[in-house]
């Protein structure tokens, strides 16, 4: 297999400030609304999220810790 056909797996989780987040949350919000695609950069990759991309939240707990994630998921063609 070609790599630009390799598959790469990834699970990156970066830790952005009060403010980051909501102005990434605030851009997310109006590209929801207006049903366009959303760009996002998380640690030095681009990431094209289509419109109507299948969304969901996810909570998890372990013990006392929580955790909830918001979650977009797509596949890339090509």
């Amino acid at each position: 297999m070609s790599e630009d056909n390799t598959v790469r797996g990834r699970d990156v989780t970066k830790t952005y400030t009060t403010e980051q987040n909501i102005q990434k949350l605030e851009r997310l919000v109006e590209a929801l609304r207006e049903n366009k695609a959303f760009e996002i950069q998380v640690d030095n990759e681009r990431l094209y999220i289509p419109a109507g991309t299948e969304f969901s939240i996810e909570h998890e707990q372990e013990g006392p810790i929580h955790e909830l994630e918001f979650q977009f998921r797509w596949r890339e063609d090509g």
